[in-house]
């Protein structure tokens, strides 16, 4: 008998190739048609049931509860990289605020470095956030998060100028980006997994690709307003009142996500708690804490690191570095500088979506796998774009790159909760996703600065990029395809009743057809 082969696509094949009505020892068409990781992770289930799927073991996700899910974890994004574009954009600004004294280069390198600074906490945020978020629920701890980062984006914009209070100026500077760095190590693991825990299996790429849709319209929109700000006020001005504005912004914005935020019920997994297999993990994470995380999930805990190195590198450099880069290394307009890396913020926000909906057809690992290996073959031209001189030639550098980090941008917030189990998953992002960003992602602008004023050669940042995209690549490698499947410790979920109906009888299939393999064995 031909064995069918993993793109067949064949329905009804009988053993002796003719179709037809199944007969004993064929594989119906709507399981042979299912993803080769959707057939595994159904099987593995059902064997550990020991019957097929029921009507009650499928969770359906109602559209209004997913959309507020959606939007309010995006927009809990949205603020925080809108704070993000606005320091980035006034990184020199703020230098000749709080570091006066110093050289130019000197007065962006510390600016950078008390950026870099918030990501120094974040780990801590990640581990107090994840285990509370575990134990009383995600929806709590998102709310707390967001009042978190408004007031010490707020209180920045009220910090008096060294010149006014000397160096209690700085200190309160990276008092209040220690604050921020502490509440997000706690909101991009939560609402990712938020998210990913509304999300039905079918369309979790898309849906969990609006989280990082949010992050992109808010780095755009605070990138945005300080290139009004540069263009309607004079140097004179920017310096004496015109950055706060941005700042002070985000008190307004911070009491409305709150009220989104607080009006959301728990997610369904959640709710469900854990299905008996996942219990005593359950039980056991509550008493040893992340040692008992750390001990279990190493593995996973690996491939989130090397996979967030690859997206975040890629993303502070596009984002925290080159607008500075730009302004200060290759001496162009700061007009010029802001418009290019906001039209790549637009362009990312043009893409994010569809690669999310691809991602949930092709998968994740090849969106990935191309994404790393392009990035190490086109980050040098990609520069050496950038650096030319006129318009349109700097234009096409700036959207490769963009490009790029919109492929690892676009699935990440459904694969990076995909890798633990319900019991442990905010835990397990706050420590993965957290460690790597502070390792690696927010001390990007510092290092390639450093690097770049140490060498004196403007393709350092280039080189970085190809580092990464070698470490992203090796990740890819260890993996696990986590399209269309549902999540590990949650019941399955679907987006209606038909849908429910549809893996109910799928399931059967699948479980006649295991056990007639089993038994013929």
């Amino acid at each position: 008998m031909r064995e069918r082969q993993e793109g067949d696509t064949v329905a009804d094949a009988k053993p002796d190739g003719r179709s037809g009505p199944p007969g004993p020892g064929t594989t119906p068409s709507a399981v042979a048609d299912l993803p080769h990781q959707v057939r595994e992770e159904l099987t593995r289930r059902l064997r550990r049931r020991g019957r097929a799927l029921r009507e009650e073991d499928v969770q359906v996700v109602e559209g209004p509860l997913l959309r507020r899910a959606v939007g309010a974890s995006a927009l809990g994004n949205c603020m925080e990289w809108f704070d993000f574009g606005v320091y980035s954009y006034l990184a020199a600004t703020i230098g000749k605020v709080f570091f006066p004294g110093a050289s130019p280069a000197a007065q962006v390198i510390s600016s950078f470095a008390t950026f870099a600074a918030a990501f120094v906490v974040r780990p801590l945020g990640g581990l107090f956030f994840g285990p509370l978020g575990d134990r009383v629920g995600r929806q709590k701890v998102l709310a707390t998060t967001m009042i978190m980062m408004a007031l010490g984006t707020f209180a920045i914009g009220l910090i008096p100028s060294y010149a006014t209070i000397g160096v209690a100026a700085p200190v309160l500077l990276l008092l209040a980006r220690m604050v921020q760095g502490f509440s997000t190590g706690g909101e991009y693991g939560g609402a990712t997994t938020f998210v990913a825990e509304y999300s039905p299996d079918r369309r979790r790429g898309f849906l969990s690709s609006w989280l990082d849709f949010g992050t992109f319209v808010g780095y755009a929109l605070g990138s945005a307003l300080v290139t009004v700000l540069n263009l309607a006020l004079t140097d004179a001005q920017m310096l004496s009142w015109g950055w706060r504005l941005p700042f002070l912004i985000a008190g307004p914005l911070g009491v409305i996500g709150l009220y989104i935020r607080l009006k959301l019920e728990e997610s369904p997994a959640f709710q469900q708690q854990l299905d008996e297999h996942e219990k005593s993990l359950a039980q056991e994470s509550a008493g040893k804490e992340l040692k008992g995380v750390v001990q279990r999930h190493w593995r996973p805990l690996l491939v989130c690191v090397g996979l967030v190195l690859l997206y975040n590198v890629t993303n502070y450099m596009v984002t925290g570095y080159l607008p500075t880069y730009q302004t200060e290394t290759l001496h162009r307009s700061s007009g010029l500088s802001d418009v290019l890396v906001l039209a790549a913020m637009v362009w990312i926000v043009v893409l994010i979506t569809f690669l999310g909906r691809l991602s949930d057809h092709v998968g994740r690992r090849p969106l990935y796998a191309v994404g790393a290996a392009a990035i190490i073959v086109l980050a040098v031209p990609a520069f050496l774009l950038i650096r030319a001189d006129g318009v349109w030639a700097p234009v096409c550098g700036v959207l490769i790159l963009a490009t790029l980090l919109a492929c690892f941008a676009a699935p990440s917030a459904a694969t990076l909760p995909a890798l633990f189990p319900t019991a442990v998953r905010y835990a397990a992002m706050g420590i993965g996703f957290n460690l790597s960003v502070a390792a690696f992602g927010g001390t990007t602008p510092l290092v390639t600065e450093a690097l770049v004023s140490v060498t004196g050669d403007e393709l350092m940042p280039a080189y970085y990029l190809m580092l990464a995209g070698a470490i992203g690549l090796v990740t890819v490698r260890f993996l696990p395809e986590s399209a269309r499947v549902p999540l590990d410790g949650s019941q399955p979920m679907v987006g209606s009743q038909q849908e429910r109906r549809e893996l109910v009888r799928v399931s059967q299939d699948l479980y006649n057809a295991s056990k007639e393999r089993s038994d013929a064995a």
